[in-house]
């Protein structure tokens, strides 16, 4: 496993688990202050069929394409206000994309790949900072 993406928002830091295949695998929050590590809130912990609660497959096979999910976000997010939804990152039973407001990002929301059910990520805080891997 090796880290992906990192990102700083005004409560902490996030980061995408890359697999040994390549792969993404799951996303971390890290507490700047205590350097303490842990899960994602939301989809990370209740929709991801690798690492999370639903390990065990429960969901069944994914039915949401990528291309849907960023649809299903687009239109989440119309609803919500002037954000769109930027490429869509698949992990194991859902899609994490990043919300854009005139093309800046603002946040982020998954599209879980076999319901289609949407969740934003409001606990992030405001954007600051994004290192992509090497």
């Amino acid at each position: 496993m090796s880290v992906g993406e990192v990102m700083q928002f005004d409560n902490h830091y996030y980061a995408e688990v890359v697999g040994a295949d390549g792969e993404l695998a799951t996303e971390l929050l890290v507490q700047p202050s205590s350097g303490a590590v842990q899960i994602e809130y939301g989809p990370a912990r209740m929709w991801n069929t690798r690492y999370g609660m639903m390990a065990a497959g429960a969901w069944g096979s994914g039915r949401v394409t990528a291309a849907e999910a960023e649809e299903i976000a687009d239109r989440w997010l119309a609803d919500q206000g002037d954000l769109t939804a930027d490429e869509a990152e698949e992990l194991p039973g859902y899609y994490t994309l990043h919300a854009l407001r005139d093309g800046a990002l603002e946040g982020m929301l998954s599209v879980n790949s076999t319901t289609g059910d949407v969740w934003y990520h409001s606990w992030h805080g405001q954007f600051v900072d994004m290192t992509e891997a090497p």
